[in-house]
């Protein structure tokens, strides 16, 4: 295996320093070994067991505002950087990035944390990847939230419309070789930085300096990037043939504002999706819902997760 981590994470020098980042709270950090590759998390709480999949270019601390008030809600909750983030595991080989291996990690690291199943969040990336999981791992997945991330049978139809193809450029210039690594790194990380740029209220410097640490561990924007170059290389057909109905009770949450996904995306297909509990439209949150509308999002998250915990007191 060719891993910048050398599995260990290679930065054990960090451990139990990122999660005080959150404060002083019982936040416990560790690594999952699951498969070839190595996980780090965050995780809190005691109760059923709630997953958190940060999106792109965020990391485990994307959910710094809903880890400890989930946990206070009855909820153990595990924010993982997903491969190739920050102390993760950083494979190099774009092959290790095909959306099959990301949901096997997904999975695998619910088993390690000693759970059947899990309640699933996931945020844009991290929402494809609890899509996919959804659909390949039931089994796992008790109940699914997805915060502005489509269905991907939804983002296959809306590439072919030119508004969703602007909006999502970016896709085809990570698909380039070498070049998206020179451009990420150059004037301090400005091209990352931009993405976060519409939240509201902005991230704070601080908050930033979070992020940059993370960007900066060798290996992670390539690994950041490879996600995209997977996909764009992925055969539609192939897409579309491991597309299965999602069996998992489902809560779509979605920022209106959204700079990078149209809001017709919003809204999964019946067949796909048919145990859609609701489509949840925040107007005046971005794509970044879980930091712009902090505490409704975590309300909603709890009070639709509520079953499990109500279930597992009786």
């Amino acid at each position: 295996m060719s891993d910048n981590t050398n599995r260990s994470g290679g930065t054990s020098g960090l451990m139990d320093q990122q999660a005080s980042w959150l404060g002083d709270g019982d936040f416990r950090e560790g690594y999952a070994d699951v498969g070839d590759v190595r996980l780090h998390y965050v995780e809190a709480g005691e109760g059923p067991l709630v997953v958190l999949l940060h999106g792109f270019p965020e990391f485990w601390y994307g959910w710094r505002q809903q880890i400890e008030p989930l946990a206070a809600a009855g909820f153990r909750v595990v924010a993982p950087d997903m491969r190739g983030y920050n102390l993760s595991s950083r494979p190099e080989p774009v092959s290790d990035y095909e959306i099959g291996k990301l949901s096997a990690d997904l999975g695998g690291l619910i088993a390690e944390r000693g759970a059947e199943k899990a309640l699933l969040v996931g945020h844009d990336w991290g929402g494809t990847v609890a899509w996919a999981t959804a659909m390949n791992h039931p089994e796992a997945v008790d109940r699914l939230a997805i915060l502005n991330a489509a269905h991907p049978r939804k983002l296959s139809q809306g590439l072919h419309h030119p508004s969703q193809l602007r909006k999502s450029w970016y896709f085809f210039f990570f698909a380039l070789p070498d070049l998206p690594e020179s451009v990420v790194h150059a004037n301090d990380w400005h091209f990352f930085r931009h993405f976060l740029h519409d939240a509201n209220p902005p991230y704070t410097p601080e908050e930033i300096d979070h992020y940059v640490e993370a960007w900066s561990q060798p290996g992670a924007a390539t690994g950041m990037i490879n996600y995209y170059r997977s996909s764009v290389r992925t055969p539609q057909k192939d897409a579309e043939a491991a597309i299965r109905p999602v069996q998992a009770p489902t809560l779509v949450i979605w920022g209106e504002k959204d700079a990078y996904l149209g809001q017709d995306l919003a809204e999964p297909e019946h067949d796909d999706v048919p145990n859609l509990d609701r489509v949840e439209r925040l107007p005046a949150a971005s794509h970044w819902v879980h930091h712009d509308a902090a505490h409704q999002v975590t309300q909603l998250l709890a009070d639709f997760f509520a079953p499990a915990r109500n279930a597992k007191h009786r």
